[in-house]
């Protein structure tokens, strides 16, 4: 027999116990929490317009209908309004809810429990070649305080295949220069240590000399006041922005926006053009040091994946690789 019903909280008292449920008991880092409310706020809008705007209320008609509206949503080209991945990670939200929902004794049933999300497919990562990364690279030129920083940011990106969010939470302290390694704070508070090579060594060197100084001179009389604002790095301890190792034109913490529009400038400067979107130079080191004979396991360490299946999709085979093993050496191949 279903349990029996305990309570008849509306949508919104729920949504909020929820958020708490999620900061506190589940500890998500920040941008994970802001992914979890993007969804349930588009979630709520649906539902607030079928007027069920009680969990209770709630069928499993309707939450399928909801997965077909994202799935039959329209850009103004006719194109898609979201991915199947997009379409997904909402579904996974729903269903996360519902199922607080019914262990808080909300609802006697979970209507979301036998609604599907779409199949994602699993696609091989867009990397650069090698030839593209050097170009890349190549594409900030010059001395002055924000081109050293890009190349900085480049550089450790590639160097690291740390996350652009991990990338903008590093402090000074996070880093070991001399000695090649970074320690970064990943997904659920993780922190793992990252080496470097020579190059991303030299333009830190060269960033933390000569570029740094001079973005910092906008918040030093700030700071001599006391009135440098601070940051949460998820649930983990605050952090002064004074701190931080990559800075934007006022002196205060790069953010990931900001990080994002570097990279793509320099895409767009090296000729790469839409190559260039949040991850590919994480894809890229993880794909080449694989070309190069690095074991899957030490990857799966430095990109600080939990699972292997996680970073088994970079050994795929891209068919232009495919092609060129096989010409090489395949008897018949030129015949």
């Amino acid at each position: 027999m279903a349990p029996a019903v305990a309570r008849d909280d509306t949508l919104d008292d729920l949504l909020d116990e929820y958020d708490t449920w999620l900061r506190v008991e589940r500890g998500l880092a920040a941008n994970s929490l802001a992914a979890y409310r993007r969804d349930l706020a588009r979630y709520a809008d649906y539902l607030r317009r079928r007027g069920e705007t009680r969990p209770a209320e709630v069928s499993e008609a309707t939450v399928a209908g909801y997965v077909d509206e994202l799935r039959d949503a329209r850009r103004d080209d006719g194109r898609p309004q979201y991915a199947p991945a997009s379409i997904a990670r909402a579904v996974a939200a729903v269903h996360s809810f519902h199922r607080f929902c019914l262990e808080e004794g909300v609802v006697g049933t979970d209507p979301s429990e036998d609604v599907g999300a779409p199949r994602v497919p699993q696609g091989i990562p867009k990397a650069l070649s090698e030839a593209e990364v050097e170009a890349l690279l190549r594409a900030v030129v010059g001395d002055r305080p924000r081109s050293l920083r890009d190349r900085a940011i480049l550089e450790t990106l590639y160097a690291g295949g740390v996350r652009i969010s991990e990338l903008v939470g590093l402090d000074r302290a996070d880093l070991d220069v001399r000695d090649g390694l970074v320690r970064v704070l990943g997904k659920g508070n993780k922190e793992r240590i990252v080496p470097i090579g020579r190059g991303a060594r030299d333009a830190l060197d060269e960033y933390l000399a000569a570029g740094r100084p001079e973005l910092d001179r906008g918040t030093r009389s700030a700071r001599s006041a006391g009135s440098v604002p601070t940051r949460r790095s998820g649930t983990g301890p605050e952090r002064r922005a004074g701190d931080a190792v990559f800075l934007n034109a006022r002196g205060g913490r790069l953010t990931r926006q900001g990080a994002w529009l570097i990279v793509r400038d320099a895409g767009g400067r090296a000729g790469l053009g839409d190559r260039i979107y949040p991850h590919v130079l994480r894809h890229s080191c993880a794909t080449h040091m694989l070309d190069h004979g690095a074991d899957i396991r030490v990857v799966q360490e430095l990109l600080g994946h939990a699972s292997l299946s996680t970073t088994q999709v970079y050994t795929r085979v891209s068919p232009e690789r495919l092609r060129a093993v096989y010409d090489l050496a395949h008897p018949r191949a030129r015949a």
